[in-house]
């Protein structure tokens, strides 16, 4: 018998005393690995849009237009120009949840925003997607007076096949995803949003949500199953984690695609980071695997 292993033998119950009370194992340290990272390509293959602004205002990854636009008014777009076009909205280097931010520093009356064909998978059959983007701000002390939309995306309004999220306008400020499709549909009267029960049922919000200056909260929206018999649904993340959903959206979203738009910063003061549009809803484990990416959505490509 081989010296190495006679000698072995002669120890099993001591190494078989040392494992049972210490409750561990003998293992060589070159065979420890460390746990594989969460696999991205369904992620990567599904991004559509990203504006990091980490080299400015323009996208770093588009299928259609990576120009950002600035108008006068959103019923305006015919009169666009190209890059930001307000002395109190700038890149912030080095502030962002990864590299620079796009900074609101008072809120403002323009139109900012990139354009939705190609870069947000539209469909007039079976409309799916995901919005993510990252805030940095107090809501009840940065922002001013009044309802504030961080995004919207539509061809039209807010209530008029329209996605969005916002700050309500009074302190303690809540949180809220609004998804509405054709006006004339499910509010033909054009009742005010505030005397509409149709309208505030839709909504999913969050009280006390979880901003805060100083630090960064991600917010995502997805989306299924809009434009179809079945009727659609919508789901509000922050963080990874499931907020609420809203269910049986059954009106057509009608979009004049051309003129729709990807808005950023409607009446919004606060940081704005990492802007991205994956074509399809991501699922509860993509959403918290996007939330935990090292680099950012760059990492995806």
């Amino acid at each position: 018998m081989p010296y190495r292993l006679a000698r072995l033998r002669g120890y099993v119950p001591w190494l078989l005393f040392v494992i049972g009370t210490a409750g561990c194992s003998v293992s060589d340290p070159a065979e420890v690995t460390k746990e594989p990272s969460p696999p991205t390509d369904g992620l990567s293959e599904a991004l559509s849009f990203h504006a990091s602004f980490d080299h400015g205002p323009t996208a770093d990854f588009a299928r259609g237009d990576a120009q950002i636009y600035t108008a006068p008014k959103y019923d305006q777009l015919d009169q666009a120009s190209p890059g930001i076009g307000d002395p109190d909205i700038s890149i912030e280097n080095n502030a962002g949840r990864v590299g620079s931010a796009l900074k609101f520093n008072r809120s403002y009356k323009r139109a900012l925003f990139y354009r939705s064909e190609k870069n947000l998978a539209y469909s007039t059959e079976n409309w799916v997607g995901t919005i993510s983007f990252w805030l940095n701000l107090n809501p009840d002390e940065d922002l001013e007076p009044g309802y504030c939309d961080p995004i919207q995306v539509t061809d039209s309004a807010y209530n008029d096949a329209a996605i969005w999220v916002d700050f309500s306008q009074d302190p303690p400020r809540d949180f809220r995803l609004g998804v509405f499709g054709d006006l004339e549909v499910w509010n033909p009267q054009k009742v005010s949003p505030n005397d509409n029960p149709d309208f505030m049922n839709r909504l999913v919000a969050v009280t006390r949500p979880p901003f805060k200056r100083g630090s960064w909260t991600q917010v995502v929206i997805t989306y299924a199953g809009l434009n179809s018999e079945a009727g659609g649904t919508a789901r509000l993340y922050l963080d990874g984690r499931l907020q609420g959903t809203a269910e049986g959206i059954q009106e057509p979203f009608t979009w004049d695609l051309p003129r729709s738009t990807i808005r950023l910063g409607i009446n919004y003061v606060g940081l704005f980071d990492e802007l991205a549009i994956f074509d399809r809803a991501l699922g509860d484990e993509e959403v918290r695997i996007l939330h935990q990416l090292e680099g950012g959505v760059a990492a995806l490509y």
